[in-house]
């Protein structure tokens, strides 16, 4: 009893100090005044949100499809509109975990879209960031409000993603009274390409950047994706490929021809640079009708699967990895136009009267020509970036359905020799990392799981460098040590809960 008594009195003092904490914290964010310190900004939101709360949305864009995310630890909500000319302006959203690691993090965006991503303030907030997202200058996923506006192309090129930061680490000093220590960026897809302009525009912005399946090349990414309407033809042309064809017959004969070439049967292509398809091994014969494909459908394939030229025979964009048509069958090869570039070349390049199937080489051309707000993001040097100190990891899934995974490795290839710097000498500061059997940013057959991001797979593997490619970024900027591999893992159904299927190490 005496010892009872004892740890009673031991432990009831601080049930009153963790309240009292608690109140501080919810006390301190909804006295700030955010829109004080940010010049002619406007304050949407300001909330104390408990950890466990299903965060309600409805300010979100109905096309980003997200109404709610889940927010697993107690942070303060700040949501304000940023103007950046008279006629554009950004949404901003800066999540302050009450558990503070003295690191600051801004998330990017995807596709054309000007939708937050609230999974990865979630995501990155667990684990002790200050995190700063945005619209990107515009709300909704089709670049309509783009159309005669260059200042929304602008926001959404470079300017938004720079305006965030600033004021993302103003208000971060001020809220918690001290100075962040490092900061990161963390994105894929446009979000990938959004970190590498970054890098190359503001060089003191970041000290590390996660950059996934970047779309750099960012013009001819979308005369490459807008180019695979008029091969396919609409989805009631008498040579269409069905969905069902892509995703059986033609994935089940990539796999025939590919998948042992590392030495294992398992459904991934390893390597898909040493995958040379022949899709004449699925032409009909006189005595064969079905589980084919006619002449003028080989053809069709071997296109999609070849590199895309334009009107000087140079390069516009390297060709489709085999191994992809699993997914991508369901948007670039749908028989109809891929919405991304659709819109791009609508609202941003021509106007709307543009008809998607007409798209030929010399679009691609006037697109480039075109490059608003410099959005290409190409680099040939990032010599700022690397004196100040800044590591970026770039990684690719090898089946990504939406940006070819040979791009990033060109980018890589381009970029060492446009620097005269050998790849152990890029070692230093960038580091590339191929995912075999992940689809575009997450999901897919091998080993995708890398904590690239938020989402029901991020609880799922540790916080450690091994494992985390976010984590990793910050053992690299902070302790100096660079990882040589990652170990990627696969659950079972893509399920958490169902445990760990297999894992896999993907080396740079």
């Amino acid at each position: 009893m005496p010892r009872t008594s004892s740890l009673v009195a031991f432990l009831t003092p601080w049930i009153p100090l963790a309240v009292h904490a608690l109140h501080n914290f919810q006390d301190k964010c909804l006295s700030f005044t955010p829109e004080a310190s940010i010049y002619n900004s406007s304050r949407h939101v300001l909330a104390y949100v408990a950890a466990g709360t299903n965060l309600s949305l409805p300010d979100n864009d109905p096309t980003c499809a997200q109404a709610s995310q889940l927010v697993s630890v107690n942070i303060c909500r700040v949501a304000l509109s940023i103007p950046t000319t008279n006629r554009s302006s950004i949404s901003f959203e800066l999540w302050l975990p009450e558990d503070w690691s003295h690191r600051f993090l801004v998330t990017g965006n995807g596709g054309i879209d000007g939708c937050t991503k609230y999974v990865d303030l979630a995501y990155t907030t667990q684990h002790g960031f200050a995190s700063v997202g945005s619209n990107n200058g515009h709300n909704g996923t089709t670049a309509i409000t783009m159309y005669h506006n260059p200042d929304v192309v602008t926001d959404f090129a470079w300017r938004s993603l720079h305006t965030i930061t600033v004021a993302g680490k103003t208000l971060t000093n001020l809220f918690y009274d001290e100075k962040y220590r490092r900061s990161y960026y963390l994105g894929c897809s446009l979000g990938g390409r959004q970190g590498i302009k970054a890098a190359e525009m503001f060089p003191g912005d970041f000290d590390g950047i996660v950059a996934g399946s970047p779309a750099l090349d960012f013009n001819n990414l979308q005369s490459w994706r807008a180019s695979f309407f008029p091969i396919t033809g609409p989805a009631n042309s008498s040579a269409f490929i069905s969905t069902a064809s892509w995703t059986t017959l033609i994935h089940d004969e990539v796999l025939s021809q590919c998948d042992g070439l590392d030495g294992v049967i398992d459904g991934i292509i390893e390597d898909p640079n040493l995958c040379s398809f022949r899709p004449e091994a699925l032409l009909c014969d006189k005595n064969t009708s079905t589980t084919c494909l006619t002449s003028t459908q080989v053809e069709m394939v071997r296109e999609i699967f070849s590199p895309f030229y334009g009107e000087d025979g140079d390069l516009i964009y390297p060709a489709m990895q085999p191994g992809s048509e699993i997914l991508a069958a369901e948007n670039l090869y749908a028989g109809k136009p891929f919405s991304y570039s659709e819109s791009w070349f609508k609202y941003v390049v021509y106007d709307p009267s543009w008809n998607a199937a007409t798209f030929n080489i010399h679009d691609a051309a006037v697109a480039e020509a075109l490059n608003p707000s410099n959005i290409r993001t190409w680099p040939d040097n990032l010599s700022a970036f690397q004196k100040n100190g800044g590591k970026v990891l770039l990684f690719h899934g090898g089946q990504d359905n939406q940006i070819t995974s040979f791009d990033t490795e060109r980018f890589y290839n381009f970029f060492s020799r446009a620097t005269q710097t050998t790849s152990d000498e890029l070692d230093n500061f960038l580091r590339f990392f191929r995912v075999p059997g992940m689809f575009h940013c997450n999901s897919g057959p091998g080993g995708w799981v890398i904590g690239q991001g938020g989402g029901a797979s991020a609880k799922g593997v540790p916080f450690e460098s091994a494992n985390n490619v976010l984590a990793a970024v910050v053992q690299w900027v902070e302790n100096g040590t660079a990882v040589k591999d990652i170990v990627g893992t696969k659950f079972v159904n893509d399920s958490v809960d169902l445990g760990v299927d297999f894992q896999h190490r993907h080396c740079k």
